[in-house]
């Protein structure tokens, strides 16, 4: 899945750029609300992490703008603001979530799963269809009991094919969902990475639709 991360701090923003990229999330980085605002319109994403004190235009503008165009997307706010009122301010503005810094890694990573289960329409943590189930908490993947290790951008593939299940996501939306800006990616990468998986779980863990692209079984 990809992450936008809005934060103007170096050291934070470095820090949970690499912590989100070792938990297979492809991030891109912006430090100001005009980026932030600019870059979402010609960039679909899965969740956006908001600062709220950012140079340019303040976090709350960009929710507000976001929300009062009717774009979706889902917000984890992630500030040092901790008075009530400033919770509130955010959550009534539109905010998925609202988490104050300093905070573990594995708590944002909690707070990103759930927001993107909300927005999926789907209560359960696990992914499961008729063939494989798949924890975005562990990273552990199972066909018929058995567990699979994948690497990090075999699970980011699997994970973007599980969230639309029935649904065929094409070699450009598969890239878009898996790697960042600063990532090169090789003219093959996806059909490699999918070739891996088959190898590993089976071919019919995944669907080749000529043509189109690749969709898992709802």
């Amino acid at each position: 899945m990809r992450i936008l991360l809005v934060e103007d701090d170096y050291f934070i923003g470095s820090a949970i750029e690499q912590a989100l990229h070792d938990a297979a999330y492809a991030v891109d980085w912006v430090k100001d609300g005009h980026a932030a605002l600019s870059t979402i319109q010609t960039q679909e994403y899965g969740v956006l992490l908001l600062d709220l004190g950012l140079p340019e235009k303040d976090g709350i503008e960009v929710l507000q703008t976001l929300r009062k165009a009717k774009n979706p997307i889902p917000i984890i706010i992630i500030t040092a603001r901790d008075a009530v009122e400033d919770r509130i301010k955010g959550l009534d503005g539109g905010a998925d979530d609202y988490l104050v810094k300093p905070f573990l890694i594995t708590e944002l990573q909690a707070r990103i799963r759930a927001v993107v289960r909300r927005n999926q329409g789907v209560a359960d943590p696990i992914l499961s269809n008729d063939i494989l189930d798949l924890n975005p908490a562990t990273h552990e993947v199972t066909v018929d009991n058995e567990a699979y290790v994948l690497s990090a951008r075999e699970y980011a593939l699997l994970h973007a094919l599980m969230l639309r299940p029935g649904h065929i996501l094409s070699r450009d939306e598969l890239e878009d969902r898996i790697y960042g800006w600063n990532e090169e990616v090789a003219s093959n990468a996806i059909e490699f990475i999918i070739h891996g998986l088959r190898k590993k779980m089976g071919r019919e863990t995944i669907k080749n639709v000529r043509g189109l692209g690749w969709m898992v079984s709802k």
